[in-house]
């Protein structure tokens, strides 16, 4: 039996829906399903402005931008994290400058964020990693009294709350992701969740090119023209139309890929294991350290079961070591990374027990 780590979910009305915005004939951003998937954003997540994008890459860009991130600017992160969330800033000149994780969550560590802040810090990124969240209340403390943004990566998040607020609508500005590996998909695809209001009326020239077509359209200036930066940011019609479809089952999905987790929490006899779900985006076991996940992982590919780690902490990569810097100590970055393994979940997903026993399994027998 060969059981892939992941399977992209669907609904059965992505092409029905593909043949509606084909038969209305509009094809790029802003068209029906588009408004279509930001109403039903807005009503999920609470917030007043979202924008659909192409990636949740090009809405942390967008990010960025509002922030008038420049050369020299410093922003705060995580170093366990997708490159793109700092690419974002460093493509506008940033020093990306790293803090460690706790080891719990694998979330920044609120307690190490001051003592990176300096007199050029502009922003703070937050990642939460499998849709559990920071501790933003903390986390939000620090940025009224320093009176520096958060930016809130919320890429796995979709349907994942802290206190009954949606992840990414906490912050000043915050992203999703819609990649096809994510619980509610449309192949590539992202939105940017405003939640400061000072950012809104940019946000959309910025998507449009940096033209203020927004407002042409809207019938308040008699043309549209070139007013600020921007980029073709927007997510074309035919993705908005397979989103919409996925949209309608959000709470379904989440359910199902909870379960999932939950049974791997119940079962489970491993060194360490996630206890906090989230929106079930993601589960994963530590193993002893990477020797042990090398075998294991060995162990589990012999029997079919494909299981993966996640990401190479950034300040240890060749252009991270030469671009940003880690502040204080890593005392847990690189340590729990490395023996972090991430196990198949999704939501038609049958063979967790296969899995759970196969991994109870090697650790009685080693």
């Amino acid at each position: 039996m060969d059981i892939p780590f992941n399977i992209p979910y669907t609904t059965g009305r992505e092409i029905e829906y593909l043949e509606e915005a084909i038969a209305k004939g509009s094809f790029s951003s802003c068209g029906y399903f588009n408004q279509t998937s930001e109403e039903k954003l807005r009503e999920i997540t609470k917030t007043s402005e979202v924008l659909l994008t192409t990636s949740c890459t090009h809405a942390l860009e967008m990010c960025a931008i509002l922030l008038d991130i420049s050369e020299g600017d410093e922003v705060i992160m995580s170093s366990f994290n997708f490159v793109s969330a700092a690419n974002a800033f460093a493509l506008r000149g940033a020093k990306i400058v790293f803090v460690d994780i706790d080891p719990g969550s694998m979330n920044i560590n609120p307690d190490l964020i001051e003592a990176a802040i300096t007199e050029n810090t502009r922003a703070i990124l937050v990642m939460h990693y499998a849709g559990v969240p920071c501790d933003m209340d903390r986390i939000k403390r620090i940025s009224t009294k320093h009176s520096i943004p958060v930016v809130e990566d919320a890429a796995h998040c979709i349907n994942s709350y802290y206190e009954r607020q949606h992840l990414g609508t906490i912050g000043d500005l915050g992203a999703l992701s819609f990649h096809a590996t994510k619980n509610i998909h449309c192949g590539e695809g992202g939105a940017l969740l405003i939640n400061n209001e000072k950012y809104k009326e940019r946000a959309y020239i910025l998507r449009d090119k940096g033209t203020n077509r927004r407002i042409f359209m809207q019938g308040n200036v008699d043309k549209y023209s070139w007013v600020d930066v921007g980029s073709s940011y927007g997510l074309s019609e035919l993705n908005a139309a397979f989103l919409t479809a996925q949209l309608e089952n959000v709470d379904d999905v989440t359910i199902k890929r909870q379960i999932v987790a939950n049974d791997y929490v119940e079962k489970l006899e491993v060194p360490a294991k996630m206890i906090e779900i989230g929106n079930g985006h993601i589960f994963f076991i530590k193993c002893i350290d990477e020797a042990d996940r090398i075998k294991l992982m060995i162990y589990l590919n012999q029997k079919g079961i494909n299981v993966t780690f996640h990401y190479v902490p950034l300040h240890s990569s060749s252009y991270g070591i030469k671009n940003s810097k880690f502040c204080g100590e890593d005392k847990f970055t690189t340590k729990e990374s490395s023996r972090l393994l991430r196990l198949p979940i999704y939501p038609e997903f049958r063979n967790a027990s296969l899995i759970w026993t196969a991994i109870n399994n090697y650790y009685d027998r080693s």
